[in-house]
C-alpha cells in the first residue's frame, strides 16, 4: 500500500503538469518494483519445495533488473521537439519511483519516505527555481559565401551581434569544389 501511495504522489505531480507518464504509470512502477523485491526478499517462504539452502537468489540482482527494465520505459517518454529534448525529467521520475518501490519492497521505509519527499521537492519546488535561472540557448548557424565575396570574421561577428547573439565557435570550410566558403 505504501508503494501505491508514494507512486501516486509522484505521478500526481507529473499528471498535474501534463507530462506523458503520470499518476497511473508512476503508481504501477512503484507497486511493481515493491512486489518484485518482496518476492525476492521473502523467497524462503514461498520456495518451500526446495531444501532450505539449495537455491538462493540475490535481491540485488532483482533490483538491478528492475532498474534496467525501467530504463527502457523511461526511454519511451523522451523525445526530440525542435532543438530541445522533452521527457527527461519524467524519465528520471519514473526511474526514482522504481528505486523507491525497491526500498518499500525490502522494508526500508525511512529511506523510501525520504526519497519520496526529496523527489517531490525536486519536481515541485525546483521547477520554480529553474524558471528563475538564466539560461543560454545554442543554435548552429551556417553562412555560405561565394569564394570571391567572403565576409571577414570581424564582419560576421558584427552582423551576428547586431541581432543580439554572440558566437561561441566559428569555423570555415571550402565546399562545392572550392567555389564557396561555409562558415559555421
Amino acid at each position: 500500500m505504501g508503494a501505491l501511495v508514494i507512486g501516486a504522489m509522484i505521478g500526481f505531480e507529473r499528471t498535474f503538469h501534463g507530462r506523458p507518464a503520470g499518476f497511473r504509470t508512476h503508481s504501477l512502477v512503484c507497486v511493481a518494483s515493491a512486489i518484485l523485491m518482496i518476492v525476492t526478499v521473502y523467497q524462503h517462504q514461498w520456495m518451500t519445495f526446495l531444501e532450505h539452502d539449495a537455491i538462493r537468489t540475490d535481491p540485488t540482482r532483482m533490483a538491478q533488473g528492475i532498474m534496467t527494465g525501467i530504463g527502457f520505459l523511461g526511454a519511451g517518454v523522451i523525445f526530440k521537439e525542435g532543438l530541445t529534448l522533452r521527457g527527461l525529467t519524467t524519465a528520471a521520475s519514473i526511474w526514482v519511483t522504481a528505486a523507491i518501490g525497491i526500498l518499500v519492497g525490502i522494508g526500508f521505509w525511512f529511506a523510501a519516505a525520504v526519497g519520496a519527499l526529496a523527489t517531490l521537492i525536486v519536481l515541485a519546488l525546483f521547477r520554480h527555481i529553474e524558471a528563475r535561472l538564466p539560461t543560454e540557448f545554442y543554435a548552429h548557424h551556417m553562412l555560405r559565401f561565394a569564394r570571391d565575396r567572403v565576409m571577414g570574421e570581424s564582419e560576421v561577428h558584427k552582423m551576428i551581434g547586431a541581432h543580439g547573439f554572440t558566437i561561441a565557435n566559428l569555423s570555415s570550410r571550402l565546399s562545392e569544389a572550392g567555389s564557396s566558403l561555409n562558415t559555421a
